[in-house]
């Protein structure tokens, strides 16, 4: 079993994070919301810019880096409901000095943001989950030098509201990263850029997390999805199958039941054996107290992927104030340079850090 030594970073109730090498004397930093945490120790607060708060939360619901104007340094991509924008903030490259935000679009309320290179050219595109718009990913410009120049290209690949949840997953097995949503998946195509992707509606996945996972959870060949409800009860593998004439379809399988609002999930490697687990938890008062199980206990939690199970380990468990929960994008890396990804935990009751000190480590 791991062992994990948590570490409460800020009050600050942002819900997104990053780590990133901000000031560039290579040694990560921690960046979440307004601030930014400066490694190796993570004490020292630097402030990034004002963040609107509204009604509990802060419109910023990713923290992304990615260098957006190519001049070497890495910005912070980000949006929120309230704003209905995309954007990004430029890094000053000094400590103490703001970041400017910039507006890329304005694309309806975005519930989270997620990063994939969808089209293999090295950089990962952008793709907002705006529930009420039609599903659209941006990609970021370069000159003729292959220099970024801080534009970007907006490609629309669906033709209805893409509702709550989306991810990432070959579901043909043809090599291409197809994008999953909670009605239905839309099917790349050989050109991403090409125009609407088609359409297959063959599920309800509820209010679903972002991200929706793919996963061959049983190792029949098939990629399965892996499916939090964001703002109800409820875990759940669902497990793809094809008839004889191709035909798909799906069974879903309780993970576990006895929490809520799994928002952000992640497939990693915790303990280095080549096999990664899923890590979760509940979003802290994800629509404030109104979802179903808001005042339950909070936690993070890893489940080891075993033969089609996934076996449950607690990482952090309690009510708000003593224990964490995921946040709605946490993030996932190798902090101390011992080999195991530690687990940064933001949300409004506060960012943590967990550092993974390996099975039966302990903190040197």
């Amino acid at each position: 079993m791991l062992r994990f030594a948590k570490r409460r970073l800020s009050a600050e109730k942002y819900e997104a994070c990053s780590v990133f090498d901000v000031n560039e004397d290579g040694i990560p930093d921690i960046v979440s919301g307004a601030y930014w945490y400066e490694g190796p120790d993570y004490v020292r607060k630097h402030r990034i810019c004002e963040v609107t708060a509204v009604n509990e939360y802060y419109d910023d619901f990713s923290d992304f880096p990615l260098d957006v104007n190519g001049d070497g340094r890495l910005d912070i991509v980000t949006g929120g409901w309230w704003g209905q924008t995309l954007r990004w903030r430029r890094n000053p490259g000094q400590a103490d000095e703001e970041w400017q935000t910039f507006d890329i679009d304005v694309c309806g309320s975005i519930e989270t943001i997620r990063f994939c290179d969808i089209d293999g050219c090295g950089t990962p595109e952008i793709f907002p989950n705006t529930p009420s718009e039609p599903q659209a990913y941006y990609k970021l410009l370069r000159d003729a030098n292959g220099r970024a120049n801080g534009r970007f290209a907006r490609h629309v690949i669906g033709a209805e509201a893409s509702r709550h949840g989306m991810g990432f997953a070959d579901l043909t097995g043809n090599g291409r990263l197809d994008v999953i949503l909670s009605s239905g998946w839309l099917e790349q195509p050989i050109d991403p850029a090409a125009g609407p992707w088609t359409f297959h509606r063959e599920f309800d996945l509820g209010s679903a997390s972002v991200p929706i996972l793919g996963w061959d959870v049983n190792g029949d060949g098939l990629t399965d999805l892996i499916v939090g409800q964001a703002h109800d009860y409820g875990l759940h593998w669902y497990e793809q199958r094809r008839a004889a004439d191709g035909t798909r379809s799906w069974i879903r399988h309780e993970i576990d039941g006895s929490g809520s609002q799994f928002h952000d999930l992640q497939l990693v490697d915790l303990d280095g054996d080549g096999v990664p687990e899923l890590v979760t938890g509940k979003r802290y008062r994800a629509h404030n107290d109104g979802d179903p199980g808001a005042h339950d206990p909070i936690g993070l939690y890893y489940y080891k992927l075993e033969d089609g199970r996934f076996a449950k380990h607690v990482i952090d468990y309690g009510p708000a104030g003593e224990a964490s929960g995921a946040g709605i994008f946490f993030w996932t890396e190798d902090l101390t340079g011992n080999g195991y990804p530690d687990i940064v935990a933001p949300g409004k009751d506060g960012l943590y850090l967990f550092e993974n000190l390996g099975p039966g480590g302990e903190k040197g």
